[in-house]
């Protein structure tokens, strides 16, 4: 059961924010109000860093074995496998989307403290080699305090990308989760209590981006920013963390290609491309939101394409048979369609979809259908921008070089898809794509133990992988001389 009120959780307690003042999230498929929610101003960051700071300077989690920090990973997730449902619930009532899609990043989240569980008994530092008689070996050691603020399109699932390998590492804790998906961030934290978590390791406080968001990035007291997010807030971020030389990690936005190829599995590419960009209701960002098609097998594809698009089934996320969910608020649902209808005034041709659905099902909440363009170019805005939300743009290419050549025109390197059955060809154009995740005859982007991140304006480092508890540390190199005889280098 969901609370009526969530307070901030801080130093392993519900605490009320200072001013008193609250916000309400809602139900993206109803718009109803689920909950009320603190809303934490500077002061509580400020009482949220010294929870933290204390934690990591004083407590005991950093002081850990890695194997005890472990056990403790395990045992959280081993408490999400028992309240499963529960937090499948959640996520579903919190952002709309759909039973499969909630299920598989609820089970994700629960595979990535296990993975970094693994991480943390087998990471640690090495020897390397030196002249005679000295030694060197290098320590891992946790960067400290960290700030974690993540997006709404996956609140649990990105909640667990970047809190289980601070934990691994032994850093301390704070996040802030997107005001409009905050409920599963504090059943999280509750979850880390329970397994074994101290207190003031894990702190989540909510409140507005705008205000909070960059008072955690500008703060002394934090060593590290990960934000997933926009392109331009990541900006802003990286900016405002250079008056402390914070530690940064980015992961941002995307305009993803798939390039299908004439010699592919026509059937595989077009279910797979279908999945690609409406899972989730298409609010992700590695979401391959640019088909680029061979121009033999264009129309043949497209026509399927579409076909099968119109065959989604758009409605109530907790139906098994719902495809598609809601959009995450009124006001994203009016920049989707704002995006489509710049695309009909740059001489895109909207081939299904392009408008909230009708009936009586859909009178409340926010929604958009699945929505297919072709007839623009790939400088058009439709092609360049993110639209995060179930619109794709379809177009063709002639050759192998032009396909890379367009799939590398974006200011964004995220992800990318290739369907083809010739692998040589296959492994030829994932070399030149300028991206941080090739996705050969498969849409799915992310598994625990693969680095996750982009190229170019899509950010920096890497989630969900042994790369990502290397930026939760700091490597500490040590010196010894070994020798019998004295050193005397100024020969005194």
């Amino acid at each position: 059961m969901l609370k009526d009120y969530y307070k901030l959780y801080i130093n392993g307690e519900w605490v009320e924010s200072e001013s008193g003042e609250f916000f309400e999230t809602s139900n993206p498929a109803t718009g109803e109000v689920l909950s009320k929610v603190a809303k934490a101003s500077k002061s509580d960051v400020d009482t949220a860093v010294t929870a933290a700071r204390i934690a990591f300077e004083t407590g005991k989690w950093s002081r850990f074995s890695h194997s005890k920090r472990a056990q403790v990973l395990n045992k959280i997730a081993s408490i999400m496998r028992e309240r499963f449902d529960e937090l499948v619930k959640a996520e579903i009532l919190n952002t709309g989307k759909n039973i499969p899609a909630a299920r598989g990043q609820v089970t994700q989240a629960i595979e990535d403290f296990e993975f970094y569980a693994g991480v943390a008994l087998t990471s640690g530092g090495r020897t390397n080699p030196m002249p005679n008689n000295f030694f060197n070996y290098t320590l891992k050691e946790p960067v400290g305090v960290c700030g974690q603020i993540i997006p709404w399109n996956y609140p649990l699932m990105m909640a667990a990308w970047k809190v289980a390998p601070a934990l691994a590492a032994g850093c301390t804790v704070i996040l802030k989760p997107a005001s409009y998906t905050p409920i599963t961030a504090y059943l999280l934290a509750e979850i880390c209590t329970e397994a074994g978590v101290p207190a003031g390791v894990v702190n989540v406080i909510t409140g507005s981006g705008s205000e909070i968001g960059p008072y955690m990035t500008e703060h002394e007291g934090i060593n590290k920013i990960a934000f997933t997010g926009e392109t331009e807030t990541g900006k802003d971020i990286m900016s405002k963390a250079s008056g402390t030389l914070k530690r940064v990690t980015l992961e941002l936005g995307g305009k993803s290609p798939s390039i299908i190829f004439a010699d592919t599995e026509i059937e595989d590419a077009v279910n797979g491309s279908l999945y690609s960009i409406f899972y989730n209701t298409g609010q992700s960002c590695e979401a391959r939101s640019r088909i680029f098609v061979e121009e033999s097998i264009y129309e043949e594809f497209l026509n399927r394409f579409v076909e099968k698009t119109k065959q989604l089934k758009v409605g109530d996320p907790f139906n098994k048979g719902t495809h598609v969910g809601a959009v995450i608020s009124s006001s994203h649902e009016k920049v989707i369609d704002d995006y489509v209808k710049l695309a009909v005034e740059e001489g895109g041709t909207v081939l299904c979809g392009g408008s909230r659905p009708e009936g009586k099902e859909f009178a409340n909440g926010y929604w958009y259908l699945p929505t297919v363009i072709s007839d623009v170019t790939n400088e058009s805005r439709i092609a360049q921008e993110e639209v995060f939300g179930p619109v794709v743009v379809v177009m063709k290419f002639t050759n192998e070089r032009e396909a890379i050549e367009m799939a590398n025109h974006s200011i964004y390197g995220l992800a990318s898809a290739v369907w083809t059955t010739n692998h040589a060809k296959a492994n030829r154009v994932a070399a030149k794509i300028n991206a941080g995740i090739v996705m050969i005859n498969s849409p799915i982007s992310a598994f625990p133990g693969t680095p996750f991140g982009g190229y170019k304006q899509s950010g920096f480092g890497r989630e969900l992988s042994l790369e990502t508890f290397d930026l939760y540390t700091e490597t500490k190199s040590v010196v010894s001389y070994v020798g019998e005889k004295q050193l005397n280098m100024f020969g005194l």
